[in-house]
């Protein structure tokens, strides 16, 4: 029926099917222009997950802003004149623009142990480094032996300090919810173009400082719009670069213009067709997803390659018949190993639809589509072009033959023994390097060490106290009230002003002491950097009171008497009197080498149970690097057991096809094997698995048993006019096996092009899952025709 349709409407009408691949096009093209990119946070986490609601929820409770962050190292000393100079210009310069809200640099820290006056007063009218009238380098030494400052707006040795530039809230977020979907997403995209726009200001004033000293610049807003540049780029330089190479390969393999204009033809249809629909769906493409127009490219024209080589085959061996005869049985020979071929690799892609994260199941989806595209322009733009194609132009002058082929096929006819041999050291190997596979990744080493990115994170990570942040928030049981005690001198008169205030009261020994405890305990372990919470204020306040120790009601007095400016900067960040908690804020120290974020995060629950004696109900770890855990935690399970699911479920689609389960384990034995390979060594040179490269072997299975399905399904069809296993293998290795070396090749150096890219992940993408494929077209030349010889699955010679 299918294939009765197909010769009668299709093939016989090439000028109706052009005119409607024309109108079709041109109909998706005109939808492109809403083709978007993605590069948000959002974009690396999990769907749904409740720990980033918590996060927000922490977010909302003690205050945060979005903001950019500057290194700032200068020429000369930190403490000199020129230097502070230089900082309060910089700091008034980034002011000025009129998107940022506020700058705070260890010029706006107040002082309060710079003078000798009362302490009230001091905290009352604090002096800041940018005071005239202030001592600097008594000031400075404050700063610096600050357990608040310290490692946070000043490196340890007093070299770098860090400039923070709080971002304006956009007014358009506030009532967000009662928009659109549409509207929504009208407003991201505003959003993303004003970021883009503030980070371009940003870093001309960065250059025109730069002969001050060296200023780097990082951030989240910056992170999202270097990624979506590099995203721009990528596309970009993977699409030309993917079809110049395919355009070299074709006039390699063809030699002649007709074979380079039809499958290149069929490769641009289908990428426009798709970036419309792309548009239309509103489905973002993002730093995961950025490859799938080289993933299309490639795909589409290894299609075209077995097509074009099955065409000219026929076309040698039938002399006789017309060209639309040869079309019509090129078509009906390769329809159903395409097809096969075609579901086999939507099988893998789908594959990642269950990883939770939306940008992997996106990619998941758009690969399905694309191919779904691919195939339906493969069939009725090849045939129809051909149709329209001179007669004489048609056939290649020269039949070229492989020796690479010959020699894999004569290796496989005559030592078998060693091919099995080197695939059992192979699988050894392999077995190895899997059980040394791990997700630790650190986000710091998904770019390069020459970006803006890697060099501000690098320097924040190991001079301002690391870079992930982490949460421990405290729950206290209910409040409790405290009796008067004896004050310390500084506080007496304060305390006999009438109060209508409870808050003082909340303040309670048990409270303190776990919050000390727990955060000199945090303090303690190596992977983490700086720690911030209300001890580190208590520690500030001791100093302040002679090195004497606060009581529980000093500290409720002192509390309740500070300047709202000073609370609102440096106390309620950590303290939510009302929500009876506390907030101990740390960051990790994300370029340590033998960091293992999973392990930590264990260790800490663990300890804060063991310890300290706390409930699951009296504490919560929150932040980026819980985010960023569960990321890679989720990518780990639901990809090695989508793996399983992707091999049984090719397997059972071979079973179908051939309708022989020895046939069956034949073409997926090579595949499977080499998909493992790599994995084997990506384990064993310690490259841990990230979003990208953990999707490499079910993608490989996919695009590689489409050697297996071709190559078996031609063996099937010459096997039975020649009976002879010997002679049907040097037969497929010369005919077919010249199509699957010419579409390996093809593979192999397009996703070597993803090498190109700015972004670690998708190098390795690129690198490991090219290894593969040219893995998997070496086994399916050898071991497969190899397996063959010996199971016999067509029966026995004649």
């Amino acid at each position: 029926m299918i294939a009765h349709f197909y010769q009668n409407v299709i093939l016989k009408n090439p000028k109706a099917i052009f005119v409607l691949l024309i109108i079709t096009i041109l109909s998706f093209g005109y939808h492109s222009k809403n083709f978007r990119l993605d590069a948000s946070s959002e974009t690396l986490l999990i769907e749904g997950d409740p720990d980033l609601a918590y996060l927000k929820e922490v977010s909302e409770r003690y205050g945060s802003k979005e903001f950019l962050i500057l290194t700032y190292t200068p020429n000369e000393g930190m403490a000199t004149e020129t230097s502070i100079n230089n900082l309060l210009s910089l700091k008034y310069k980034i002011q000025s623009l009129n998107w940022v809200h506020s700058v705070i640099t260890l010029l706006d820290i107040p002082l309060l142990n710079n003078s000798d006056a009362p302490l009230q007063e001091r905290l009352e009218s604090f002096k800041t480094l940018k005071d005239e009238d202030v001592d600097r380098d008594r000031g400075f030494k404050e700063i610096l032996n600050s357990p608040v400052f310290r490692n946070f707006v000043i490196s340890e040795d007093g070299k770098t300090s860090g400039i923070i530039v709080n971002i304006k809230q956009s007014q358009k977020l506030e009532d967000i919810e009662n928009k659109s979907k549409e509207e929504i997403e009208l407003i991201k995209d505003k959003i993303k173009k004003q970021n883009h726009q503030n980070i371009l200001e940003i870093r001309q004033v960065i250059q025109s400082y730069g002969d001050v000293g060296k200023i780097y610049l990082g951030g989240i807003p910056m992170i999202a719009d270097d990624m979506m540049t590099f995203i721009k780029s990528d596309i970009i330089v993977f699409g030309l670069g993917v079809l110049l190479f395919i355009i070299a390969t074709l006039w390699f393999v063809f030699r002649n213009l007709l074979w380079i204009v039809v499958p290149i033809s069929s490769c641009l249809f289908s990428v426009i067709i798709m970036m419309g629909l792309l548009g239309l769906l509103g489905w973002k493409v993002t730093v995961i997803s950025s490859n799938f127009i080289a993933l299309m490219l490639i795909l589409t024209m290894a299609m075209n390659i077995h097509m074009s080589t099955r065409f000219l085959q026929l076309k040698k061996d039938s002399p006789s018949k017309n060209n639309f005869e040869i079309i019509s049985l090129t078509t009906s020979k390769m329809f159903w190993p395409i097809l096969y071929t075609v579901l086999t690799t939507i099988f893998a892609f789908l594959s990642l639809i269950f990883s939770e994260i939306k940008p992997i199941i996106d990619f998941g989806w758009m690969m399905t589509f694309g191919l779904i595209t691919s195939f339906i322009i493969t069939f009725t733009l090849l045939p129809t072009l051909l149709n329209f194609a001179p007669t004489n132009n048609i056939s290649v002058k020269k039949e070229q033959k492989s020796k690479f082929t010959d020699l894999l096929g004569l290796i496989s006819l005559n030592n078998k023994n060693s091919i099995f041999l080197v695939t059992g050291i192979v699988i050894i190997f392999s077995i190895t390097g899997i059980s040394k596979l791990e997700v630790e990744n650190s986000f710091i080493n998904y770019f390069d060490k020459n970006t803006e990115i890697y060099k501000g994170m690098k320097l924040i990570d190991e001079e301002l106290g690391g870079t992930t942040p982490l949460e421990v928030i405290i729950k206290f049981p209910e409040k409790e009230k405290v009796k008067q005690s004896e004050e310390d001198d500084e506080f007496e008169d304060w305390s006999d002003e009438e109060d209508d205030n409870d808050e003082k009261y909340w303040f309670t020994k048990d409270k303190i002491d776990l919050i000390t405890s727990v955060h000199n305990y945090l303090d303690s372990l190596p992977e983490i950097g700086k720690v911030l919470s209300f001890s580190s204020i208590i520690e500030v306040a001791t100093q302040l009171n002679n090195n004497k120790p606060l009581g529980t009601l000093e500290m409720g007095v002192l509390y309740s008497k500070i300047p709202e400016r000073i609370k609102t900067e440096i106390i309620n960040p950590y303290l939510s009197i009302k929500d009876n908690e506390a907030r101990i804020s740390l960051r990790i120290i994300d370029s340590q080498e033998d960091l293992r974020r999973n392990d930590l995060i264990n260790k800490i629950n663990f300890d804060l149970k063991d310890k300290f004696g706390l409930e699951e109900k009296d504490y919560k770890l929150a932040g980026v690097l819980i985010l960023f855990n569960n990321l890679l935690q989720s990518l780990f399970k639901s990809q090695i057991l989508t793996l399983g699911l992707v091999m049984i479920g090719i397997f059972s689609m071979f079973i179908i096809l051939f309708r022989n389960i020895k046939l069956s384990f034949i073409g997926v034995v090579p595949n499977f094997i080499a998909a493992f390979f790599i994995l084997g060594i990506i384990g064993s040179l310690g490259i841990p698995l990230d979003m990208m490269t953990i999707t490499i072997a079910a993608i490989t299975i996919g695009i590689a048993v489409d050697n297996s399905i071709h190559y078996i399904y031609r063996f099937k069809e010459e096997f039975n006019k020649i009976k002879d296993y010997n002679k049907t293998l040097k037969t497929c290795h010369s005919t077919v096996g010249v199509a699957i070396l010419n579409t390996s090749i093809t593979i192999v150096f397009g996703f070597s092009i993803l090498v190109l890219s700015k972004f670690i992940p998708t190098i390795y993408f690129g690198v490991f899952t090219g290894l593969a494929m040219l893995l998997a077209m070496i086994s399916v030349l050898t071991l497969l025709p190899a397996l063959i010889l010996i199971i016999k699955p067509f029966g026995k010679s004649s």
